[in-house]
C-alpha cells in the first residue's frame, strides 16, 4: 500500500515563526557537556531550552553553572519522554517547538530549510531532518534515519533502516518528501497542531510515542515530511541503553496501544491478533539471542497491554484513518532477505 499524504497547503503570504529547541533531560550531563554547545553555536538566533525531567544527577546546577544562556525549565517528577515533554512544553512559547535529544550534534543552517517548509506549507505538522550515527558519520543512524514509515501490520522502519541494517548515505534521501513519521530523536512540530491534538500519550511513557502522535496527525489530514537538507548526527540510547529489557518492554507494549488508537476500524482486529502471534515468536527469539530478560520483557508488555486497552480504546477518534506504505516487512526482511529500503514492495 502506497502511502498517501495529504496536499501540501501553500501559504499566501511568507510567515515568520518562532523556532524554540526544547531539549529534555534526565541524568545525560555528560551528553550535555558534550553536544550542547554544538547546538548553541549553530543556532545563534533561537531561544533553547531545557527541560530537566528530575534528575538526580546535580544536572541543574550543572546547567546553570555551565551554560546559563540555556532557559530551565524544571520538572517535579520524571514523566518520561512523553509527560516530560508535555508538562514542559506548556510554559514555552512559540510557534514551532524543535524537540532534540540530549545525544545530539547539529550541523549549520540545520534550522532554516525546516523552519521554511512550515512557513509554506500551513497543513505541515511535523519534520525531521536527515538523522545519521554520530559514530560512523557515512552511516544513517535507527532512529529516524531518512523519514520513518509503517508497513501494513504497523511495524516502523525507515528510508535509510529497515529492522537492524543501516545504509551507508550516498545522498539516495536528500530529498524533501512525505513520510508516516518523523523522529522524536530531532522533530520539529508545530505548537497549536502538538497542542490540539493531545501531544504525545503519557502513558506511553517513551518509545513509540512520537509514530503515535504522527499517525494522529495523519488521521486528521496533517502532513508529515522529511527534509534532507537538514542533518544530524545521533548518538543513540543516551538515556535508556539500546539493549535494555525496559526498552524492549516499552516498545512492544507500547506498538500494540498504537495500534488500537490509530488502526482503520476494519482492521484492528485482524493486525493485532496477528500482532500478538508475531509477538509470542519473536520472544522466542529473544529468549535464544538476548535472553530471559527481554523473554520476560514482552510477557510483561502484553500484560501492561491488556490492562490498558479498554483506556486506549477510549482514545480512538472518529475521523479518517489511514497507515501503511510497503506490505509485511518482517516477512520480506527475514524471508525474502530484502535489506535496505529500495528493495521493499508494496
Amino acid at each position: 500500500m502506497a502511502l498517501v499524504s495529504p496536499p501540501l497547503e501553500t501559504s499566501k503570504r511568507k510567515r515568520f515563526l518562532k523556532t524554540a529547541i526544547v531539549i529534555l533531560n534526565w541524568n545525560s550531563q555528560q551528553w550535555l557537556k558534550k553536544f550542547l554547545p554544538s547546538v548553541i553555536e549553530n543556532s545563534p538566533d533561537y531561544d533553547i531550552y531545557v527541560i530537566d525531567n528530575a534528575s538526580t544527577q546535580n544536572d541543574v546546577k550543572f546547567i546553570q553553572t555551565n551554560f546559563p544562556e540555556i532557559k530551565l525549565i524544571e520538572n517535579d517528577e520524571n514523566l518520561g519522554y512523553a509527560g516530560g515533554y508535555n508538562e514542559g512544553l506548556k510554559k514555552i512559547k512559540a510557534d514551532i517547538f524543535c524537540l532534540l535529544n540530549s545525544d545530539v550534534e547539529v550541523t549549520p543552517n540545520w534550522i532554516a530549510p525546516i523552519e521554511k517548509l512550515f512557513e509554506e506549507n500551513e497543513n505541515l505538522a511535523a519534520v525531521q531532518p536527515k538523522i545519521l550515527d554520530f559514530y560512523q558519520q557515512d552511516f544513517f543512524e535507527y532512529a529516524g534515519a531518512g523519514g520513518g514509515l509503517v508497513d501494513n501490520f504497523g511495524y516502523p522502519f525507515c528510508r535509510g533502516r529497515v529492522f537492524w541494517t543501516l545504509e551507508k548515505d550516498h545522498g539516495q534521501y536528500d530529498d524533501t518528501q512525505a513520510v508516516f513519521w518523523a523522529s522524536g530523536a530531532c522533530m520539529f512540530v508545530r505548537a497549536k497542531d502538538f497542542f490540539e491534538f493531545g501531544g504525545f500519550d503519557g502513558d506511553f511513557f517513551a518509545h513509540m510515542e512520537e509514530i503515535d502522535l504522527c499517525w494522529r496527525f495523519h488521521n486528521a489530514g496533517k502532513a508529515v515530511f522529511y527534509c534532507g537538507e537538514s542533518t544530524v548526527y545521533h548518538v543513540g540510547g543516551g538515556t535508556l541503553n539500546k539493549n535494555s529489557p525496559q526498552k524492549t518492554f516499552l516498545n512492544f507494549r507500547n506498538s500494540l496501544c498504537m495500534l488500537v488508537k490509530n488502526l482503520p476500524k476494519r482492521m484492528l482486529l485482524p493486525v493485532l491478533l496477528s500482532r500478538l502471534i508475531l509477538d509470542g515468536i519473536t520472544a522466542l527469539v529473544f529468549w535464544r539471542y538476548e535472553g530471559f530478560s527481554h523473554l520476560s520483557a514482552i510477557f510483561r508488555a502484553h500484560l501492561s497491554f491488556y490492562s490498558l486497552l479498554f483506556k486506549m480504546i477510549k482514545k480512538r477518534k472518529i475521523n479518517v484513518h489511514t497507515y501503511g506504505s510497503k506490505c509485511f516487512v518482517p516477512f520480506q526482511y527475514f524471508i525474502l532477505k530484502r535489506k535496505k529500503y529500495h528493495q521493499l514492495r508494496d
